[in-house]
């Protein structure tokens, strides 16, 4: 009688796990992972394709599908994808970082089982082990409305993906050894948008007309500005928020971060530059692409227009102008301002402050003088089977130490689930940082220059500033963000320079609730690959 009423409760149990999921779409995905010829600034580099594709293929998807995304590595690397803003839900285990997954062996291969539950906009996949976002590996999430959703503006004409960033000649693996010689990289050697080099990509719009379009930084090291030549751009979203609806000539978009604008063509038909461009370099880089009005007999001409360069004052502006539609639908039909963000009080504030220590004579980036290592076995998967000497918790303080010592260590941040908690990004150094935040949307409260002090929250925007998964944190600057921490898992916050999050300026947060229900988190993956000291260990029969 007992094991009836044990097999009964785990069918109850199963059922209402499958109904949360079972009662949305289900999108199967296969992709094959391969190295391949590519010549983005005009030079045969070993590239990742995904199915042959560089960038790779679109993810298309509606609120709340459940993904189903066989990835076969065909490489001679172990590798991993990471999504860049999906929130994984209750499931970090599908992070595909090195501190949540095993990565896929060379000639293996792994399902991931995501849902992008509760979630709109525009974002991306990526490769996250061994510098390998250096050749590619890359591509877009578009994330829709359900049909029923109402959305803050007409449905445009089409839908245009932008992914652009700066590149290197160099192969990937160059550029590793390089880093692991305990030397930072090059300046880039130029820019790419969708792939391609000067001009190398044409955008096609009927006159009159008016397109949406997504742009990512999915570069390396430096920020961009983004704009198209004789048109302006209305900013209708950023990660996931419908904003209001500014509009701009030319707009900054850091490491990581994603943005949509509205387009209309409403110009003389013939050619149009699309431009990007480094921001806060002294030497500038610039890429093109070509807007072409279908009814278009004139190619580009012209100057490529231009943009601010070094100056930071109107980005800190331009920043500050993005703000939260309150009355939009997010992806539930109440509107985003029902969740007042800023009448809640904070339980604690955890101050994060970047630096770019020496240690034994090589360059390292460190979180509050801690410089991260990754572990022998994934830091989610060591947590789940209890295995000690992996990571300790509490290995990072949650404040800067003073002096500047800086050492090695796998650092791990304890957290509590449902806690609301202030975090200041703090930034002594002369360059931007770029920090992301895996498993969560936060509000960016405040940023301004100098020293974070109590006094600055008197700054803050409490009413409607951008929810957003990556902010920007200016030279000798400070960015506020305040975060619910609703989403049990283990989580990497790192920063969006990848050659800094490589040698070290990254760590994870722990949010943790003792109740050990698939309430608050998804059980441990069946399929999930083990690895390390979990090597021999088994995941579950169901």
């Amino acid at each position: 009688m007992g094991d009836s009423k044990l097999i009964l409760c785990c069918f109850i149990a199963c059922i209402l796990f499958l109904g949360v999921n079972g009662e949305n779409p289900y999108r199967y995905i296969t992709w094959k992972v391969t190295y391949g010829d590519i010549y983005p600034l005009g030079v045969k580099q070993q590239g990742i394709l995904i199915n042959g594709q560089f960038p790779g293929p679109h993810i298309d998807a509606v609120t709340n599908d459940n993904l189903i995304i066989s990835v076969y590595n065909y490489l001679n690397e172990p590798f991993l994808i990471s999504w860049n803003g999906v929130q994984q839900r209750r499931n970090s285990w599908q992070d595909g970082v090195s501190g949540t997954n095993c990565p896929i062996r060379p000639g293996k291969n792994f399902t991931y089982v995501l849902q992008v539950k509760d979630q709109i906009g525009s974002f991306y996949y990526f490769p996250s082990l061994l510098f390998h976002k250096a050749a590619g590996g890359y591509g877009a999430i578009r994330i829709w409305s359900r049909p029923k959703i109402p959305v803050p503006f007409p449905s445009p004409a089409g839908d245009f993906t932008v992914l652009a960033g700066d590149w290197y000649k160099r192969n990937h693996y160059v550029l590793r050894r390089l880093l692991d010689s305990g030397h930072n990289l090059p300046f880039p050697d130029g820019l790419l948008i969708n792939g391609r080099g000067w001009n190398g990509y044409t955008f096609t719009v009927d006159p009159g007309r008016t397109y949406r379009f997504r742009v990512s930084n999915v570069g390396l090291t430096t920020s961009i500005n983004f704009r198209i030549q004789g048109h302006k751009l209305k900013l209708i979203e950023v990660e996931g928020s419908h904003t209001l609806q500014n509009t701009y000539t030319s707009f900054d978009i850091h490491l990581g971060q994603s943005c949509s604008f509205l387009v209309t063509a409403d110009q003389i038909p013939q050619d149009y530059y699309v431009v990007a461009s480094t921001r806060f370099t002294r030497r500038v880089l610039t890429t093109t692409a070509i807007l072409h009005y279908s009814n278009s007999k004139r190619g580009v001409s012209g100057p490529v227009p231009g943009a601010p360069t070094i100056q930071i004052a109107p980005s800190v502006m331009q920043a500050r102008s993005i703000r939260w539609n309150l009355t939009a639908s997010g992806p539930r039909p109440n509107p985003q301002g029902s969740y007042h963000y800023g009448l809640i009080s904070p339980s604690r504030t955890i101050m994060l402050s970047n630096s770019a220590p020496y240690i034994n004579g090589k360059q390292r980036y460190a979180v509050n003088g801690v410089s991260y290592v990754p572990a022998d076995t994934p830091l989610k998967i060591a947590d789940y089977f209890k295995i000690p000497g992996v990571f300790n918790l509490g290995s990072i303080p949650t404040w800067p130490p003073s002096g500047n010592n800086a050492y090695f260590q796998t650092s791990v941040m304890a957290a509590n689930f449902r806690e609301y908690v202030e975090i200041v990004f703090q930034n002594w150094e002369d360059t931007v940082q770029s920090w992301h935040i895996d498993g969560y949307s936060f509000f960016v409260v405040g940023m301004n220059g100098g020293q974070w002090t109590p006094a600055s929250r008197s700054s803050y925007n409490l009413r409607d500033t951008v929810a957003r998964c990556t902010t920007q944190v200016y030279p000798r600057s400070w960015t506020a963000i305040y975060m619910a921490l609703d989403n049990v898992g283990m989580w990497n916050i790192r920063s969006e320079n990848w050659a800094r999050q490589y040698l070290g300026q990254q760590f994870y947060l722990r949010v943790y609730s003792p109740a050990n229900s698939w309430r608050d988190e998804l059980p441990i993956p069946k399929n999930a690959l083990l690895c390390g000291r979990a090597r021999g260990r088994h995941t579950r029969p169901f």
